[in-house]
């Protein structure tokens, strides 16, 4: 299955890691480093979706790698599991603090860890599928912390701006983001299973479903605002995303708001 999540291992004991991978990778597809400074290099190439590491290690331990992954912006969305022998209160709170998104004592069972992942990635696909398939929630609803928030309001302030721009795309809109375009793309891939050019599409809309909600456009005033061609071709796009046409839409606020 070459969809499988990409999980990235990190360990310093390869006794460890190969366990650990024999155990995933029926599920998942899966990478393996010997410290936290191998890892970063490795976030940097390859599209991993979930970090599991052990927090006693050379070079860059488990702490400050969770540090780091959470704190930039291209590496801040993906989750990260913490493996370690110090079961003291302290350190638990010191992982958790540092933005880690579980904490496992060793030694722990393989179906607990598996569970772990499981309900982590699952999490994460449902708060996507419902951004893209809800006209009024925000892009800042997918965000999994601070970094992923102030990245995401950006993001949504910069589509806004060029909303009128029909030829918006993935270039220009990673410039006005101060990143590369791979970087970019890679970025928006995951933290909403969506390409550059899906989540404009999906801005615009969600811009369009706001101003209809108001009642003070008309439809064809709104596909223009948004950067659609034609009324046609908003309402196509329109049904296709949220299920409903932009005239049925607004019977149904209207309906709602009692008027």
């Amino acid at each position: 299955m070459e969809n499988k999540p990409l999980i990235l291992l990190v360990d310093d004991n390869e006794e460890i890691l190969s366990f650990i991978a024999d155990d995933l990778e029926d599920k998942y597809k899966i990478a393996t480093a010997l410290n936290g400074a191998a890892a970063l290099e490795l976030l940097q190439e390859q599209p991993v979706q979930l970090v599991i590491s052990d927090v006693m290690m050379p070079v860059i331990d488990g702490f400050e790698l969770c540090r780091i992954i959470k704190s930039r912006v291209e590496s801040s969305h993906i989750p990260v599991i913490l493996l370690t022998a110090r079961n003291t209160m302290q350190s638990k709170i010191e992982g958790l603090e540092l933005g880690a998104d579980a904490y496992i004592e060793k030694p722990f069972s393989p179906e607990f860890l598996q569970a772990q992942i499981a309900s982590l990635l699952s999490n994460r696909h449902k708060i996507k599928a419902y951004y893209a398939s809800t006209p009024l929630v925000h892009l800042r609803s997918m965000a999994y912390n601070n970094a992923d928030e102030q990245f995401l309001e950006k993001l949504n302030d910069q589509i806004n701006q060029h909303l009128t721009d029909s030829h918006l795309d993935v270039e220009q809109l990673a410039d006005l983001m101060n990143m590369s375009r791979p970087t970019f793309y890679r970025k928006i891939k995951a933290i909403s299973d969506l390409t550059p050019h899906e989540l404009i599409n999906i801005a615009r809309l969600k811009k369009a479903a706001s101003l209809l909600s108001t009642g003070a456009y008309k439809i064809n005033e709104v596909a223009e605002l948004c950067g659609f061609a034609s009324v046609t071709n908003f309402g196509k796009n329109f049904q296709k995303q949220f299920g409903i046409l932009p005239s049925r839409y607004v019977a149904q606020i209207l309906s709602e708001k009692g008027q």
